[in-house]
């Protein structure tokens, strides 16, 4: 099969396509005939050489989300049948003509979605789900604020909370940015370059706070993430992109009754994960059968383009998701 892989740590250069021998699928598992794969912020760190995969994964191809038709079925499998259509969370390996996932990682298409806009949901929509369902505990009429909200992560949290009957604000880095997410539903949308979003939520929420943050800044944002919490609030990390050593009043902490808590996705297990998938196909799924929540695709790049594909996450530029299309191998 074709694939990309990373030839060495470094910058985008290094993702070269390859030929690999298809993979070998568990009793467990279903082996994929990819058609289009997400490209994710881990997928940058792994390619730099920051963000090794776990063990079962594949060392050198890169790839957390993918899109395609069940070629072949483990000898235990009894909810999935050749030639389904699928998308699903992988841990390594989705930048391949063909990907090995554990069943319950897979998820039914939703509704008319194609390819490429199935394969920008799995690895955002577990995150949020994992995070700010599951950790932080956010119920209708609570508030959320996401850091990055025009970033794959953020287009999913806002809809999702969103329709779970939450009031969403965000962070972004442009005022086009900004409007983009006050359309997808966001309440507000604070440009972090010209306004400072601690004196803006505290104004907004006439100084009584946010319940759940989700946020993958980390650093500097981190003291103005607790003084903006509620009380009782809950601060969810999934990223530090401004650095993981911080200083914060931890009286507030106490005070406030606040929680902090953060997690990662890829290294936990299949059972772990297929609950989230679980959840998603319940709650979450319905929403986008109806439209009511709807795929953000930024951009599309020939599967031989990764190169270009990761220039342009790494640029930040981008609103929503980068998908590789895998259709013409």
């Amino acid at each position: 099969m074709k694939a990309i892989i990373i030839t060495k740590p470094g910058g985008p250069e290094v993702l070269q396509l390859a030929d690999r021998p298809i993979p070998e699928y568990a009793q467990n598992e279903v082996l994929v005939k990819v058609k289009a794969a997400g490209i994710n912020r881990p997928d940058v760190s792994q390619r730099k050489g920051h963000y090794p995969p776990p063990a079962w994964a594949s060392p050198d191809i890169p790839g957390l989300e993918i899109a395609g038709v069940i070629e072949a079925v483990g000898s235990e499998i009894s909810n999935w049948k050749i030639g389904d259509s699928v998308c699903a969370l992988v841990s390594g390996g989705g930048y391949a003509e063909y990907c090995n996932v554990p069943e319950g990682q897979c998820l039914p298409i939703p509704g008319k979605l194609s390819f490429i806009e199935a394969a920008s949901l799995p690895e955002t929509f577990f995150t949020v789900w994992n995070n700010v369902f599951d950790r932080g505990k956010l119920r209708p009429g609570e508030s959320l604020l996401v850091h990055g909200g025009s970033s794959g992560i953020g287009v999913a949290a806002i809809q999702m909370a969103g329709a779970m009957g939450a009031t969403v604000y965000v962070t972004a880095g442009s005022d086009n940015k900004c409007r983009f997410c006050e359309n997808l539903g966001a309440s507000r949308a604070v440009n972090y370059k010209t306004e400072d979003f601690e004196g803006a939520l505290h104004q907004l929420t006439e100084g009584n706070g946010i319940d759940v943050i989700l946020d993958m800044i980390g650093g500097d944002y981190t003291p103005k993430n607790i003084r903006s919490l509620a009380n009782d609030g809950r601060l969810i990390l999934i990223n530090t992109m401004n650095g993981k050593d911080v200083a914060i009043d931890l009286s507030l902490v106490m005070r406030k009754r606040l929680s902090i808590t953060g997690s990662t996705l890829r290294n936990r297990d299949a059972a772990f994960k297929s609950d989230i998938a679980r959840n998603l196909e319940k709650f979450i799924w319905p929403y986008l059968v109806s439209g009511e929540i709807k795929p953000v695709v930024y951009g599309v790049f020939p599967a031989s383009e990764a190169a270009e594909a990761h220039s342009l996450m790494e640029s930040s530029e981008h609103i929503g998701k980068i998908i590789l299309d895998f259709g013409a191998f």
